[in-house]
């Protein structure tokens, strides 16, 4: 796929930053060591340039410091520092090009606003800072995130790149994997859910004509059982409202903090992988996050109950 920076329309893409390459990674190596060590900085340099969104992996930005690099990675240091230093602690900016943004959210936080409740979401926090660059510019919701779940999403930057996205999206996005856990020691160690789904609810056949529901389909993992509870990875495509909930319930085996109180205060369900084809350059790009850490809590005997 071609770039088309030129298409009337079309915001223009930043001009190329000035970098500072650095060796070609050789072992496996965690990056801020990889940056004390071959950059000869301290550890407080190293995390200022992480911090500062400075630090390119394989061409993105990473700001993660326990990144692990593998053999043939490249590693570069902007020589300009972003003037629009993102700050937030409810989002964490993973990627930002002139097409679009991938951060990853904190349970808690809705992605857009509801109607009934004015409140902040990753949709406002997103629009003021595209905004500090440009009056006109805006910010454009691609794909759900339940409120309560955590992880991985795109917003575009501009309504065609939105409507390229979402019209191809079975197409242009490869993978888009979350980890749950849920109540109970899951039977099989694969499986598939598959129904018919409006608005978080299961239809039968014989509803479909008068719901016009859509069919979803979850492909499942089971990672680990332990302690009553089980590690789930999930697949699905472009998902639909609450899909994943409802399959795991559909199943007996809710995620942990959909039905009941959670022990760790919050629902046990983080998108933590995903790819995707760039809609302008076509570039594959690739994104993962670690489990969240209190997810260990639920399978752990010893610190179950310290949360």
């Amino acid at each position: 796929m071609r770039n088309r920076n030129n298409t009337p329309g079309r915001p223009i893409a930043r001009k190329a930053e000035q970098f500072t390459n650095m060796p070609t990674v050789k072992e496996p190596i965690g990056l801020m060591d990889f940056l004390i060590t071959q950059g000869n900085i301290s550890r407080n340099k190293a995390k200022a340039l992480l911090s500062h969104r400075t630090v390119v992996v394989d061409k993105k930005i990473t700001t993660q410091y326990d990144f692990e690099l593998r053999p043939g990675m490249t590693v570069q240091i902007s020589k300009s520092h972003n003037k629009k230093e993102f700050k937030s602690q409810l989002i964490k900016l993973v990627y930002e090009d002139a097409y679009l943004i991938v951060i990853e959210k904190r349970e808690g936080i809705p992605a857009v606003a509801n109607d009934k409740k004015r409140e902040r979401t990753v949709f406002s926090i997103l629009d003021e800072y595209v905004k500090r660059s440009s009056k006109q510019q805006r910010i454009y919701g691609v794909h759900r995130l339940d409120r309560e779940a955590s992880g991985l999403m795109i917003f575009a930057k501009d309504e065609r790149t939105k409507k390229n996205l979402q019209d191809n999206w079975e197409r242009v996005v490869k993978e888009r994997t979350f980890v749950a856990v849920v109540e109970g020691e899951m039977e099989k160690t694969h499986g598939v859910v598959s129904s018919w789904l409006v608005d978080g609810q299961v239809y039968t056949a014989e509803t479909i004509t008068n719901y016009s529901p859509d069919k979803a389909i979850t492909h499942y993992t089971t990672i680990k059982r332990t302690n009553g509870y089980s590690l789930l990875e999930l697949e699905l495509g472009y998902g639909r409202k609450e899909q994943i909930r409802t399959h795991m319930q559909v199943l007996n085996h809710p995620i942990v903090g959909d039905i009941q109180e959670s022990p760790i205060r919050r629902m046990a369900m983080h998108a933590f992988r995903l790819k995707f084809f760039h809609p302008v350059t076509g570039e594959l790009l690739e994104f993962e996050t670690p489990y969240p850490m209190n997810f260990r809590k639920l399978l752990m005997h010893s610190e179950s109950a310290e949360e």
